[in-house]
């Protein structure tokens, strides 16, 4: 896939909005939303789709550690 003009950034971008908030309100059951992953897949390059859901999955840490508390594991060193 070639560079995004600015309308196919639009529709990536709203492709990725429409599949995380499918994930968030089905509690990330994936088989719920492959419509959406589907789209998605198709209107983004390859690289973004990778790092868009690495950027989620960061953002669900960063979240849940805000929220939990961090806790190291026993035996862990301090640095």
């Amino acid at each position: 896939m070639s560079a995004l003009n600015a309308s196919g950034r639009k529709a990536c971008w709203g492709a990725r909005d429409e599949l995380w908030k499918c994930l968030d309100v089905h509690q990330d059951q994936t088989s719920v939303c492959e419509k959406h992953q589907r789209e998605f897949e198709a209107k983004c390059p390859a690289q973004w789709v990778k790092y868009f859901v690495k950027r989620r999955d960061f953002l669900k840490y960063k979240e849940k550690i805000q929220n939990e508390g961090y806790e190291p594991t026993e035996g862990a060193s301090k640095l």
